[in-house]
């Protein structure tokens, strides 16, 4: 089956791209499941550790597809995973200022940013889901509050909108 090219259009995109391939094991599941459809346990087998954190930062980066997985008669369907993209194509402009940003809330320790994605939800949580009053409740640039957004396992951007994720799993 060919694979398609995720196309980047926002440079806060880039922050859980780069998340996920710093981490080795976030990479070898994603090429374990640029080859075949696979279980949660059926990866966990095949890589010898839990597959939890990396399908979960897989699919916020929406790199991953699923679907549901028909066992024998009188066992359980289970979800199966596999990568929706085999190629890139970024298409953006920023400054470097903001690139630098980016780079900085990418690879910064979770804790070392915690509380401003703690008072992002806060906001989010509140009702305040429009990119231009988070901006000035925060007194940060459009792109520092999605890069941010995208740091949290707790909220979405859409377009120019925050929204709560929902728990589907």
């Amino acid at each position: 089956m060919p694979k398609r090219t995720r196309i980047i259009n926002d440079p806060s995109e880039l922050v859980p791209l780069l998340q996920t391939f710093q981490s080795k094991e976030h990479k070898q599941v994603f090429n374990l499941l640029l080859e075949e459809w696979l279980t949660k346990g059926a990866i966990e087998d095949k890589m010898g550790f839990d597959a939890t954190e990396s399908i979960s930062i897989l699919k916020k980066c929406g790199l991953l597809e699923s679907q549901w997985h028909m066992p024998e008669p009188g066992k359980k369907p289970e979800k199966e995973y596999h990568s929706s993209y085999s190629k890139v194509q970024s298409n953006f402009q920023c400054s470097f200022e903001d690139l630098s940003d980016i780079i900085i809330l990418t690879f910064n320790k979770y804790e070392e940013i915690s509380d401003l994605i703690t008072e992002l939800e806060e906001l989010v949580e509140k009702g305040n889901h429009s990119m231009s009053s988070l901006t000035r409740a925060m007194n940060k640039n459009p792109l520092y509050i999605r890069s941010l957004a995208r740091r949290s396992s707790k909220l979405s951007v859409m377009g120019q909108r925050l929204k709560m994720n929902e728990e589907n799993e």
